[in-house]
């Protein structure tokens, strides 16, 4: 049995407390010889990407959600995540859709991957302003801690539960998938 969960409230911030510093060099208490985490963004891309958590940083505007979701394991858990729209980090990858045309759009895929395997699939329509709008982030920080370490996080804040949470993210694939492919 599921438990209300009240909705989220996502802000605008510029950086996220006690983030990296420009510099790109490691938080306090990482090893200077650690290389930082990327994710591959790759798939039907006109621009393949291979992002640190200090670039996502970076390189979008940062915003802030504070999100409750039932955990199977742990129970109703409160945290708060900033990073970037998802939607703006996959736009510079440039996915081989015509954006003007919204069908075009909709039959996109996402795959996300996390360090431990475990992956979900979104729709680009979820994301999409003319759609769902839905604010997706890649987390940078969690609960103002920099995610530099152990890679960025999969934030979907309508969730009620936290499966669709992609800890340490490996890998996001974006294209189309024809069902009626023999391949």
């Amino acid at each position: 049995m599921s438990r209300p969960v009240p909705p989220s409230r996502a802000t605008a911030v510029r950086r996220a407390p006690g983030g990296v510093a420009p510099t790109g060099r490691p938080a306090p208490g990482e090893s200077a010889s650690a290389r930082p985490r990327s994710l591959l963004i790759r798939g039907q891309l006109r621009r393949p990407l291979a992002l640190t958590v200090a670039e996502l940083r970076e390189r979008w505007p940062q915003r802030r959600t504070e999100v409750v979701f039932d955990c199977a394991k742990e129970g109703l858990r409160r945290h708060t995540f900033d990073g970037p729209l998802l939607r703006d980090v996959l736009d510079a990858a440039r996915p081989a859709f015509d954006a003007r045309r919204r069908k075009d759009r909709s039959r996109f895929l996402l795959s996300v991957v996390g360090g431990d395997g475990h992956r979900t699939v979104l729709s680009w329509a979820e994301i999409d302003a003319d759609f769902g709008d839905a604010p997706i982030l890649l987390a940078t920080a969690l609960d103002g801690h920099p995610l530099d370490g152990t890679g960025s996080q999969l934030v979907v804040p309508s969730d009620r539960c936290g499966a669709r949470y992609i800890s340490a993210i490996t890998t996001i694939w974006v294209g189309t998938w024809d069902p009626t492919d023999p391949a």
